[in-house]
């Protein structure tokens, strides 16, 4: 290990040792366990029973991985090279906090490195990346366990301004209030921040608005499904007219930018009038 991994390996070991877990992550299920054999990129691993493993609440820069006409994303590299570190030969257990698989078959999970009878000694994987600012928080509505944590860690680490939220566009915090800048993002993962202006029920959605024209403005959208959601956590959509927010998804196009939320969490309440 050169110096400048072992100087980093070993600044995020404080915040990402287990006990610091909180209660977001309390109810996590047993999972395989193995020897971590190869790492495919900065969120994938593979055991020595060929178990894939997609690192769940977290999304690492992406490599192109044989796909025609992708380029790698800024990071992608050290985002592998920090995650072979931790893992690679490494004995590890996985815990399971929503769906246990995706559709490509790889096991989703929350990853540990260490004995498992030295509880107080594992590495939370996930928490040591976006610690060491070389992932983003990435939920789904079926996936939502360590949450809390999670945004905390990688609050940290853009405040500490490290990797990715060093400075790189790529990965910039976009305006609500832009929309042609959001237009430029279509098909891309974003965190967008904004005043939402406008909330509104209209048939089995929601739409917040984050401008005053909503044919040409940026507008989060939540389906009949996602309502359910939110409803049986106990939060009003409706109620977020005129917050300060941080939200993340994909963008696409219709009628202006927009994003499709699929559970609260999704939203990041910053600030209320």
């Amino acid at each position: 290990m050169n110096k400048f991994w072992k100087i980093l390996f070993v600044s995020i070991l404080a915040s990402v040792i287990t006990p610091s877990l909180a209660k977001s992550c309390e109810g996590l299920r047993d999972g395989p366990r193995g020897v971590v054999v190869s790492v495919t990129d900065g969120d994938t691993v593979v055991l020595d029973s060929d178990t894939r493993v997609r690192l769940i609440g977290i999304q690492a820069p992406k490599l192109p991985l044989g796909r025609n006409g992708f380029e790698a994303w800024p990071f992608a590299e050290e985002a592998k090279n920090l995650l072979e570190k931790m893992v690679l030969g490494q004995r590890v257990e996985i815990l399971y906090g929503g769906q246990e698989m995706d559709r490509h078959g790889r096991v989703l999970g929350h990853l540990f490195v260490g004995d498992q009878a030295a509880q107080n000694q594992k590495i939370w994987v996930q928490g040591a990346m976006l610690e060491a600012g070389l992932a983003r928080v990435y939920s789904f509505f079926d996936n939502r366990f360590c949450l809390d944590d999670l945004y905390r860690i990688e609050a940290q680490a853009r405040a500490d301004r490290k990797g990715i939220w060093g400075g790189d566009d790529f990965y910039a915090i976009r305006q609500g209030d832009q929309p042609k800048r959001l237009l430029e993002r279509i098909d891309r993962y974003e965190i967008v921040e904004g005043r939402i202006l406008n909330a509104d029920r209209v048939g089995s959605r929601v739409y917040l608005n984050f401008g005053p024209y909503w044919k040409e403005d940026f507008t989060v959208v939540i389906e009949r499904s996602a309502l359910r959601l939110f409803e049986r956590e106990g939060v009003d959509p409706l109620a977020l007219k005129d917050a300060l927010v941080r939200v993340r998804g994909w963008i696409d196009q219709r009628d202006g930018p927009r994003m499709e939320v699929t559970h609260p969490e999704q939203i990041e309440i910053l600030a209320r009038l």
